[in-house]
């Protein structure tokens, strides 16, 4: 088997730290790993499968060094800037950033929802938003059988979301401190505002969830509307997904369709209370599913609660498995 050389970009912040905690515990075939950083973080040591790296601060000339992959996790102007350069080379960029989330000439890739569409890369491959991919690995299935005709986005999203900004205003506004990541104090707050208001007076987040849901399921004109809220929750993002069908469906059916496909844990016991937890889907990649009801003021209606770790299946996880996927497919 053909042996590949992977460069992580961003190695050293939140999302890079997790892609090298799980890429520790793969075995794929990958024969050199090169880490690359900011100018502020080079030199920093990374421990790795026993192994000590030095972080090199990302330049121009970076990829001459000649790669297979690389998995981009330095913001979207590090992003747009050196990702091109990479696929010049040769490199197969998958890229964290929403720098190209929604260029038609880019695959946006789910690899349980539309790992096809990664084959078709003219060198650079989107990670989608976090809220968006733990939602459409079960929104897939249930198009394929049912046909949504509108989805009711309501998300609670975990601060880790933000960064290490929002990880810190979490831990400093419970003690009193004025906040820096967030516009309020998220200790005691849910506060309905991800990312930037638009002029149609959603946040960017929330059509970030609407547009990317629409890429990936090849479904432009499908009806969404999306309210996206930041929660005092340390890890793991849990979405309240409202789903209205073409057609009739039954609930029992519903429940072993998502029991039995990949990356998904069914987790719908009520009488037990058994329902998915962020603590439950923290360090895991699956999404977690439950409270699986129908809506009754509506016909064709269904009701999910969908939880999953951001940082790993909302980022880190997700672009790995679609490096494995590739590796996969040319072998």
């Amino acid at each position: 088997m053909k042996k590949y050389k992977l460069a992580i970009v961003g190695a050293t912040g939140l999302v890079g730290r997790k892609a090298l905690e799980i890429l520790e515990k793969k075995e794929l075939p990958i024969s050199e790993y090169v880490f690359f950083c900011s100018k502020k973080s080079a030199g920093d040591k990374i421990l790795f499968k026993e192994k000590e790296y030095i972080a090199q601060e990302l330049k121009e000339d970076s990829f001459d060094q000649g790669f297979d992959f690389a998995i981009f996790s330095a913001g979207g102007d590090t992003s747009k800037h050196f990702s091109p350069i990479a696929a010049s080379k040769g490199c197969i960029v998958v890229d964290n950033s929403s720098a190209f989330r929604m260029d038609e000439n880019v695959p946006l890739v789910v690899p349980e929802v539309n790992m096809e569409d990664a084959y078709a890369n003219h060198g650079i491959i989107a990670n989608p938003n976090c809220s968006t991919i733990q939602a459409v690995v079960p929104l897939k299935p249930l198009d394929d059988k049912y046909k949504i005709k509108r989805i009711v986005y309501s998300t609670y999203q975990a601060v880790s979301g933000a960064g290490i900004g929002g990880v810190n205003d979490f831990y400093n506004t419970s003690k009193g401190l004025e906040p820096e990541k967030f516009t309020y104090p998220i200790y005691n707050n849910c506060l309905p505002h991800i990312d930037v208001f638009l002029d149609n007076g959603y946040t960017k987040e929330e059509m970030k969830m609407i547009n990317e849901t629409r890429k990936i399921l090849h479904r432009p004109d499908l009806k969404i509307t999306a309210t996206t809220v930041r929660v005092p929750v340390l890890n793991s993002h849990s979405e309240s997904i409202n789903i209205e069908f073409e057609n009739s469906f039954d609930l029992q059916e519903v429940k072993n369709i998502l029991s039995d496909y990949p990356g998904i844990i069914l987790y719908d016991d009520v009488q037990n209370n058994k329902y998915p937890l962020a603590t439950i889907a923290t360090g895991h990649d699956e999404v977690y599913v439950g409270r699986i009801r129908k809506d009754e003021s509506i016909d064709n209606g269904l009701n999910l609660w969908v939880v999953a770790d951001n940082i790993r299946k909302g980022a880190a996880s997700n672009a790995i498995q679609i490096v494995e996927g590739l590796i996969n497919h040319n072998n």
